[in-house]
């Protein structure tokens, strides 16, 4: 299997893409990598590191989709940039995978024109595993789409049940559907038109509404929400876990220089249980192919674990197993 990384894509590309993505060669298991991007700017960073694995390819691609672009404008026009030169490779089968940390709007719209979609699924949805105090859950959509029909939530629920199961190893995952208070009548008209179809639906544990501050609390494995709301949960998640690492450093060096010493493998190990970069990527669940996507800010330890992700999802052929659940879900509510 050949997978393919977007080399110019993120704040810090190409340096930390190209990094990580060579770290990533000792555990791809026979696969082969494939750098798409500016071929002298990646041999620049790949001379630097002084490594040129065999099991890397360099495909050049001419221009870059900047972060600020609008995203369906940039894929029309920019023919030849790393993110349009992915997606057309896999929608070719040229390549098993795709992962970029680059405009994430414009990746997903090239994704899902060149690569389409499941038969059955409507619309693509991203899953970021999203760390808990009892462990990790998966939200989705957190940004594909803002503007979902509730028949999009309820394929969402499909979907992230059979990421949680068959990736992150939850035999019967709770799914939980985002709102303003846990009372079935609760949140807005697309959430409570969502809930009637969650609750009706037997391929999935649906225990009802959750709200945001149950994502902490370990009552469910799967979050489903709109991309609007999941977008903002994702980042102030973010946000909250790296500055409440930073407060405790900050209140324990003050307090005792030698005591803060002494905490700072406890402290890493939170970190490491509620920093991004450690889950790697977010699967776009839906299209017809792997698209994994990466925060813009992605570390070369993010981009190693997005390459982890991606393999583990060839591997485990999720997709079959998506199609599978759909169209067992289609033909059970379709009327007798």
């Amino acid at each position: 299997m050949r997978i393919g990384v977007d080399a110019m894509g993120g704040d810090y590309a190409p340096r930390e893409i190209v990094r990580g993505a060579l770290e990533a060669v000792p555990q791809l298991n026979g696969h082969q990598l494939v750098l798409v991007g500016d071929q002298a700017a990646i041999e620049a960073e790949m001379s630097r590191l002084d490594q040129a694995p065999a099991a890397v390819e360099i495909v050049h691609a001419s221009q870059v989709i900047g972060m600020d672009e609008v995203p369906v404008e940039a894929v029309r026009t920019k023919r030849d940039s790393s993110i349009v030169k992915l997606a057309n490779m896999a929608g070719k089968h040229e390549l098993d995978a795709i992962i970029s940390a680059g405009n994430t709007g414009a990746f997903a719209a090239a994704s899902q024109l060149r690569m389409g979609l499941i038969p059955g699924v409507v619309r693509s949805g991203i899953a970021v595993v999203l760390p808990s105090f009892t462990g990790p859950i998966v939200m989705c959509d957190v940004g594909a789409n803002i503007a979902p029909k509730p028949h999009h939530l309820l394929q969402y629920a499909v979907m992230a049940t059979g990421y949680a199961r068959n990736v992150l190893g939850v035999a019967k995952p709770r799914v939980g559907l985002l709102s303003v208070g846990q009372e079935d009548l609760k949140g807005t008209t697309l959430v409570q038109q969502a809930h009637g179809l969650l609750r009706h639906c037997d391929r999935i544990n649906f225990i009802g509404n959750v709200e945001g501050r149950d994502l902490f609390r370990g009552g469910c494995d799967v979050v489903i929400c709109d991309g609007f709301t999941g977008n903002i949960a994702l980042k102030l998640t973010e946000g909250l876990a790296e500055g409440l690492v930073k407060t405790f450093e900050k209140e324990i060096a003050l307090a005792s220089p030698e005591l803060c010493e002494s905490f700072q493998p406890v402290v890493r190990r939170v970190w490491a249980n509620h920093d991004y970069a450690v889950y790697g990527g977010a699967p776009l669940l839906g299209v017809n192919g792997v698209c994994i996507i990466c925060h813009g800010s992605s570390s070369h330890v993010a981009i190693r674990n997005a390459v982890r992700v991606a393999t583990e999802y060839l591997e485990r052929d999720l997709n079959s197993i998506i199609a599978a659940e759909l169209a067992e879900e289609a033909a059970a509510s379709r009327p007798n």
